[in-house]
């Protein structure tokens, strides 16, 4: 029985972060397939309402099957912090990542993640969820890793460096599209990713004052859903009225908000409600480097994005950092 709950206790101490490795998956085909889909033309809060809602329909049997009654103890407290949740962890932040997207390519815009870490450590320790720990080995290599992946990002922002030839990449129509795109300004897809970023920062942190409020993941990841939804459509019926920006066709603009629905927002957000649970809200903002190492190869070899000198040596930094921390 000992040797059976020994076991029981790892299994438990590496789903956080088997969890969040997943997580980074799901986000790394989100930004492919977004990319390919809002260079194509998509309206991007039409895109970002689709996929939350979505989202919210695909968590709700969960919610019903795992916290029955869960949503009878949902009160106007409750709601209002989920309100603001829904906003920072997805309305805000999300806008901006896909129009800084937008703005540039896929392998850049995702290098922006590795300073979510660090942000979200200092406001942490602005606001006392965590600790300093500078004599501890733990704590040494947290504050180490953070720097090397916030220099890592600076690298890449200022010096991009020479094209990488590392294996022949089939151009398709979608890479051509991207690279003659009027849109691109890296200058202002640098400005909104950076925002981004620290939004992203400010809802880890807010995860854990809703978990306190409301300590049901699937029912709070649903209504965070829902409203980052109705924030967003808000958005779009007002920017756009015409009846033909909301259709959908059997295309690659619908599997890209069925897979951004379950896994990249869905997953997402129940997983990542489960890891600050558990490891606080520190924890998972660690594991973005994993995210830029597979986005910057699948975009290299799939949508023909480049690699260069200054991108390489970043993602050797962040995996260092990653391995350390």
């Amino acid at each position: 029985m000992e040797e059976e709950n020994k076991e029981e206790s790892k299994l438990e101490r590496w789903k956080p972060a088997v969890c969040m490795v997943l997580v980074q998956v799901f986000i790394s085909g989100m930004v492919l397939l977004s990319k390919v889909v809002i260079t194509d033309g998509t309206f991007i809060f039409v895109l970002l309402t689709y996929q939350s809602l979505f989202g919210a329909l695909f968590i709700l049997p969960l919610a019903f099957y795992y916290e029955r009654g869960a949503w009878t103890k949902l009160d106007l407290k409750s709601l209002i912090w989920i309100t603001f949740n829904a906003f920072f962890g997805y309305a805000f932040p999300m806008s901006l990542s896909f129009y800084g997207l937008q703005d540039t390519i896929s392998s850049y815009y995702i290098i922006f993640v590795n300073l979510v870490p660090i942000a979200t450590y200092i406001l942490a320790l602005i606001f006392r969820m965590e600790t300093l720990r500078l004599h501890t080995l733990p704590g040494s290599l947290k504050i180490a890793g953070s720097l090397i992946c916030f220099g890592g990002t600076l690298l890449i922002s200022l010096y991009r460096g020479k094209v990488l030839h590392l294996w022949p990449t089939v151009v398709t129509r979608h890479h051509q599209v991207v690279q003659n795109a009027p849109g691109t300004n890296y200058l202002r897809g640098t400005l909104l990713l950076l925002a981004c970023s620290f939004a992203f920062a400010c809802w880890y942190l807010l995860q854990s004052k809703v978990l306190k409020v409301y300590p049901y993941k699937c029912w709070s990841s649903m209504m965070t859903c829902l409203l980052g939804g109705i924030q967003t459509g808000l958005v779009a019926i007002t920017l756009k009225r015409d009846r033909k920006t909301w259709q959908l066709g059997w295309d690659l603009q619908l599997l890209t908000i069925l897979y951004t629905g379950s896994f990249a927002t869905a997953g997402k957000y129940i997983m990542n409600s489960y890891a600050v649970q558990k490891r606080g809200p520190s924890f998972p903002p660690m594991f973005n480097a994993l995210s830029v190492v597979f986005t910057t190869l699948l975009g290299t070899s799939l949508l023909g994005d480049a690699i260069t000198i200054g991108r390489s040596v970043l993602i050797n930094n962040i995996t260092f950092s990653f391995l350390k921390v």
